[in-house]
């Protein structure tokens, strides 16, 4: 099965030493980086965490920051 998602504004991080809690990044990224958008953040794999955006700008910002 194959699922079509809305990928436009997506970041991938990946954490080489572990990482906190999922909740706790659900917080955190949001509030470090300023953004002013909707995010949905998620565990990819193992140590990657897909974090999608809803506005260009946050995207930018994300980007810029990592």
């Amino acid at each position: 099965m194959i699922l079509e998602e809305d990928l436009q504004y997506v970041v991938i991080g990946k954490f080489a030493y572990g990482w906190p809690e999922m909740q706790d990044l659900r917080t955190l990224i949001p509030k470090q980086c300023e953004l002013k958008g909707e995010v949905n953040i998620g565990l990819l794999c193992n140590i990657y965490v897909l974090i999608r955006a809803s506005k260009l700008e946050d995207y930018v910002t994300l980007l810029s920051k990592s």
